[in-house]
């Protein structure tokens, strides 16, 4: 769904990678830092409670996933090691996401039942990447489903700092709870999909 709007954002942020390019930083060291700002900003901030600052910290980070593609493209560097660099990377960023709400669920927030919860919506992301990859790598089809990427990373981070600014921690149970069976469903999706258009040979 938050696919559509990769195109207004990418032109919002036109201007920072022109003088990224300018500045000779290379396209490969803004998936990096940008990594670098999510992982820190999951695993220093939500452990120790700061949820709506962590959630600050990392959607600003999360942004130079648009800016490196769009230097890639601008300075005609596209490649197939960018492309795995930045998958792999969004990974481990996500990763850190739901890992930081984990053990603040699990330390302070005092709720096991919503770290676990948050750890399943962490694998089945994962699960949710891997599905598409494979199917990717096998010569088949498997992008879609009700919760990709864009839209599980956009409502946690959303809601998260909602919830910790107006103290309503409702909402970051809820939302939690919906990117997990989300994400189960979409795996079972993009399963059923393969499925379906595999040939007979497959």
């Amino acid at each position: 769904m938050l696919e559509r709007f990769r195109q207004f954002w990418t032109s919002v942020f036109k201007p920072v990678a022109h003088l990224l390019i300018r500045l000779g930083v290379s396209p490969d060291t803004v998936t990096f830092v940008g990594t670098i700002g999510v992982v820190a900003g999951a695993l220093i901030f939500f452990p120790r409670g700061q949820l709506w600052v962590g959630a600050l910290v990392i959607s600003a980070f999360v942004f130079s996933d648009l800016i490196d593609g769009y230097m890639a493209r601008t300075m005609g560097t596209s490649s197939r090691w960018g492309s795995f660099l930045d998958s792999t990377l969004d990974r481990l960023g996500d990763a850190a996401v739901f890992a930081g709400l984990a053990i603040w669920f699990f330390q302070g927030g005092d709720n096991r039942l919503l770290g676990y919860v948050a750890l399943w919506a962490l694998v089945m992301g994962s699960v949710t990447s891997y599905t598409r990859a494979k199917a990717e790598s096998l010569g088949m089809q498997a992008k879609g489903g009700i919760a990709e990427r864009a839209d599980r990373l956009a409502a946690v981070l959303a809601i998260t700092f909602f919830a910790d600014l107006l103290d309503l921690p409702i909402l970051l149970t809820i939302v939690l709870w919906a990117v997990a069976v989300a994400s189960t469903i979409t795996v079972a999706q993009r399963m059923i999909l393969v499925r379906r258009r595999r040939s007979p040979t497959q």
